[in-house]
């Protein structure tokens, strides 16, 4: 028997590693000679760098870059083994990394973002992946593009800062300066919402006011961030200010697709491709995998529909143990999801859940591994 263990964590309660014990340890004394292999799952949000980290043993490489506020701060991007380059734009351009004030969302660069991005094209890597949650930004990606190299001029063809403010005044996008290493450079940005640059669902209305952006400041970037997208098809003929994902991080994601050609992904999809997920369940038996909650939201771009999908296409069983259920939830057996198994019953509280979540989890993986054995001696 092969297994692969690929769970998300249950936030509050276990983390990814803590499953995957319980499942090595449980799965060994009902198939003593099983063959096992196992990661540690995200899907983009909180904890997906680390698990790259873990899986592909990565290390950490400090610069010293600056903040949203162009403030001298110290980031780090991460090396996996292979030569990728994980770039989070939380390290240099987040919003936890400057205080919560109105206005922020006009002065504040991307600018640190981009300084990770050209130390590592400067000591010679060439495969990114760029995660774009969490940002403090709403300046189009102006900030990271400039610190590899565009100017940003106004109609006097001066250079302007690269911050939100801006957008308004940019007449024109020099990109001759940019740094050459672009050219044999591979990106894949990590991306999870739909947003176009503008408009009621564009960058600034959905995302300006959680940075600062406040009464005539949204309508000044939106402003902005119109005629930004109009020069993108003028300067660099890309024409991205609809497409899905580029309003992304304050329009990050739009500059990564008009700048460096990138491809925008959902968390998940760039997770399972990165450590090739799909060869190590070829030739499986079953993958388990499960996530704190099961319901509606967990059908688009989470671990249960980005596992589940890729073992549908190859034919592998797939088990989730989960938390419990919410509404919408039979959906995810549309998506490959042949079974789930709830820690939680109609009985018992969520605080009584938390607390007991490794016993729980236990019992879950028990029941699982001693059904697949009495299954087997049936067929035997």
């Amino acid at each position: 028997m092969k297994f692969v263990f690929a769970p998300d964590s249950m936030k509050g309660s276990m983390t990814s590693w803590e499953e995957i014990r319980i499942l090595e340890s449980t799965a060994r004394k009902y198939f003593p000679g099983c063959e096992i292999v196992s990661f540690p799952m995200a899907d983009g949000g909180e904890g997906t760098i680390e698990a790259l980290m873990q899986v592909l043993d990565g290390v950490h490489r400090e610069v010293q870059v600056h903040n949203p506020l162009y403030e001298e701060m110290t980031a780090f991007y991460s090396v996996l083994r292979g030569g990728t380059v994980l770039v989070e734009m939380a390290a240099a351009s987040g919003l936890t990394l400057i205080p919560f004030e109105e206005g922020n969302a006009i002065e504040a660069t991307s600018y640190g973002t981009g300084e990770l991005i050209r130390h590592a094209l400067e000591n010679g890597y060439h495969n990114f992946i760029i995660a774009i949650g969490g940002s403090a930004t709403n300046d189009g990606g102006m900030g990271a593009m400039a610190a590899l190299g565009a100017r940003f001029l106004d109609s006097a063809g001066e250079e302007l800062f690269p911050a939100g403010k801006n957008l308004i005044k940019v007449d024109q996008i020099d990109v001759s300066g940019m740094m050459p290493e672009l050219s044999e450079a591979h990106f894949t940005v990590m991306c999870d919402v739909n947003n176009p640059m503008t408009g009621p669902e564009g960058a600034t209305f959905v995302f300006g006011p959680q940075k600062g952006g406040v009464g005539s400041q949204l309508t000044l970037l939106e402003m902005g961030m119109k005629k930004y997208a109009e020069l993108l098809r003028r300067d660099l003929n890309k024409d991205v200010e609809e497409f899905p994902g580029a309003g992304a991080a304050g329009g990050m994601g739009g500059a990564m697709l008009a700048f460096c050609n990138a491809r925008l992904m959902s968390g998940i999809q760039v997770v399972l491709e990165t450590i090739h997920f799909a060869e190590h369940i070829a030739d499986a038996d079953m993958i388990i995998t499960g996530e704190g909650r099961v319901d509606e939201q967990s059908l688009y771009g989470k671990v249960l529909s980005g596992i589940g999908m890729v073992a549908k296409e190859q034919n592998v069983p797939v088990t989730a143990i989960v938390g419990g259920f919410g509404e919408g939830y039979e959906g995810i057996y549309d998506c490959g999801i042949d079974n789930v198994i709830p820690l939680m019953n109609d009985e018992m509280t969520l605080t009584y859940a938390m607390g007991h979540a490794s016993y729980l989890y236990e019992a879950a993986a028990d029941k699982l591994f001693s059904w697949l054995k009495a299954e087997r001696e049936v067929e035997e």
